[in-house]
Formats: C-alpha cells, structure tokens, sequence
C-alpha cells in the first residue's frame, strides 16, 4: 500500500514540479507569471497533438517546450519591453491557453497515445518501500535532473549570479554592464518552456489523451509552491510531492470508497493550497521570506538614480 501511494504521489507531483521550477526561473529574475496554467495547457496540447501525428513522445515533449516558449515571449514582451503591468498579463495568458486549448483541441478530444514506458534503475528499484522512485519514465528522471542543474546554476555559475542580481536590484545590475532586459526576457522564455512540459507530462504520460482543462489547477497550485519554496529549486520538489501526494490520497480515498464526499476529498488540494498561501504570507509579513527585491517591478534606465 505504502508503495503504490508513493508511485502515485510521483507522478502526481512532477507536472507541479516542471511548473513550479519554471516558475522560480521567472521569479528569481524580477518577473511573475500568474499565466503557469495556461502555458500548461499549452504545452499538454502541444506535446500530445505532436506526439499523435508524429508517433514520437519526444518530439511532443519538445513541442510543448517550443509551444509555451512561444506563448511565454508574448509575456516578456509585454512585461519586460513594454513594462506593462506582469499581474494583468499574467492573467490574460492563462485565459488565453484555456480558450485557445479549448478551441484547438477539440478535434483531439477522445483520442489516446503510447504513454512513456517506465525505466527501472537497477538494484535500487527492488529496494523495499522506496522502489518506485527508482520505476518511473524518463520525464521524471529528467524532472529531478532539471532541479539539480537549476539550483546548481543559481549557485555555482555567474550566469545565475546575473539572473538573482537583476531580480534583486536591477539599477546595480544594469550598472555593472548586465543586460536587464536580456536576462529578464530569457528567464521568462525558458521557465514558460518547462511549464509547458510540466503540462505535457500530464497528456504523454499520466493520462495519454487529451481532454478540455485537463490541468485543472495545477498551475495555480505551482504559483503557490514558489513561495512555500522559498524560490528554492531542490525545496520546490517536496512541495510538489506534498501535493501530489494529498491528491493522491484523495484518488484512492475514492476509490477504495469512504463516507466523505467525493466533492470534499477533491477540494483537498486546494485547501492545502490556501493554507500553504496564508501561512507563506505571514511569514513574507515578518520579513522571513527571501523574495527577489525587484520582483513584479518593471525595470526602466530612465528611471535609474
């Protein structure tokens, strides 16, 4: 039992993990985007449309990057050239990848594809109760992997000293001879591209067809992971098992059936989400909270002192 809890809180916890990732890149540069579930939904039609033409799960992986870079730079034009207001923006993208989902992908509606099979790593994945980490697909390999290299890049390479400084004070930045607009514009390109493979993993591998909405919230959900992450990548990955593995719950609480009501036990997640929000606004209040300084502030020379 404890097992197969595990696998499902998995792969019910990485499109949250690639979303939330993404995330952190954009918000590290100064940027919010409160558009992850639409460049979600982007990437989950993207990747699964590709992959049903083409029979390839990896060229619809790459699409669904390609597909959510296009429909992030939309974001960073606004925001980051055009200094609009990033909250207003945000929002008109995730209304944007709903309708535009909805619209495009109702040809794909009922259709299937050959999921991503799963790889185990020898001699760890027949260790008792921690084997299923060591039995999944490749997305989620590669997920673990994209943390490890986006904390190391964070920390270890000047390239990410550049991004954190523009976050923090982009005036300093600027006036050291770093490009705000060009480090600002690459983080929201790249973070919008995993967000979308986040989205892709739910339509290539967790459930191998499409259906309208098929997020349902999760990229709400990544937004909120930022902060109970504290903007750190590797703390990203326990908050998005936590939740995989509360909706996980909720799925076999089901299915094996219980007095409550299937409508409380689908609530579960969002709750968590509120109370995660609360208590990571208190502490932002205190002052506990390592948020990037310049975080959802346009960035103008002109108004540089």
């Amino acid at each position: 039992m404890i097992e197969v809890l595990l696998d499902a809180t998995i792969r019910a916890g990485t499109s949250i993990l690639f979303a939330t990732t993404g995330a952190i890149i954009m918000e590290r540069s100064g940027v919010i985007n409160l558009g992850i579930e639409g460049l979600m939904l982007i990437g989950a039609l993207a990747g699964f449309a590709t992959a049903n033409l083409t029979g390839s799960l990896f060229l619809g992986v790459c699409a669904s990057f390609l597909a959510a870079l296009a429909a992030g730079a939309i974001h960073g034009f606004i925001t980051v050239y055009l200094r609009g207001n990033q909250i207003v923006s945000g929002l008109s993208l995730t209304m944007f990848g709903i309708g535009f989902t909805a619209l495009f992908g109702q040809k794909m509606v009922g259709k299937t594809i050959t999921e991503f099979s799963r790889t185990e790593i020898p001699f760890l994945s027949s260790v008792p109760f921690i084997n299923p980490l060591f039995r999944q697909d490749m997305l989620v390999y590669f997920s673990i992997i994209l943390v490890i290299c986006v904390h190391l890049f964070f920390r270890r390479t000047k390239w990410g000293l550049y991004l954190r400084s523009v976050g923090e004070n982009p005036a300093a930045a600027d006036t050291s001879g770093i490009s705000v607009t060009k480090y600002r514009m690459m983080a929201v390109l790249v973070g919008s591209g995993f967000a979308g493979i986040g989205g892709a993993y739910l339509s290539l591998a967790y459930t191998p067809f499409w259906v309208e909405n098929m997020t349902a919230g999760r990229g709400w959900i990544a937004v909120a992971l930022v902060i109970f992450s504290q903007w750190n990548s590797t703390r990203a990955v326990f908050g998005a098992y936590l939740f995989g593995g509360i909706d996980a719950l909720q799925l076999r609480m089901q299915a094996v059936g219980t007095d409550i009501s299937a409508h409380v036990l689908q609530m579960l997640p969002y709750i968590f989400t509120i109370i995660v929000l609360v208590i990571s606004t208190i502490r932002l209040g205190k002052g506990t909270t390592p948020e990037p300084e310049s975080l959802g502030i346009p960035y103008d020379r002109e108004d540089r002192k």
